[in-house]
């Protein structure tokens, strides 16, 4: 079984997926094929899919049940001690962290 998702990609793209997939909603398709028409299948998505986003999960014979497959997605898979997760890049606000006490623990100790 596969769940394959794509954001702003051609109808060119949709229709070549509909003849192996079933599309739910606009842009993600459920379907069973075999490991190797799944293979082809985000070849060609990755492809075709231009300035757009791929995300591809299907069934494996390991813990989870599952793996994953992006394509231009900010997420990433990663690995973590044998447990696929979905990690989000830290953005550059969140590294410049401000250290010190919070402004209203400083006002709490003025005050006495």
């Amino acid at each position: 079984m596969i769940v394959l998702v794509v954001t702003a990609c051609p109808a060119g793209l949709r229709g070549d997926l509909t003849k192996w997939l079933t599309e739910l909603t606009p842009g993600t398709f459920v379907g069973a094929p075999s490991a190797r028409v799944r293979d082809l299948l985000w070849e060609r998505t990755v492809q075709l899919v231009r300035d757009g986003r791929a995300l591809l999960v299907y069934s494996s014979d390991n813990e989870q049940g599952m793996e994953f497959r992006t394509h231009r997605h900010d997420w990433v898979p990663t690995d973590f001690d044998g447990l696929t997760l979905m990690m989000r890049p830290e953005s550059p606000s969140s590294q410049a962290r401000r250290t010190g006490w919070s402004r209203a623990r400083q006002q709490r100790r003025r005050r006495g």
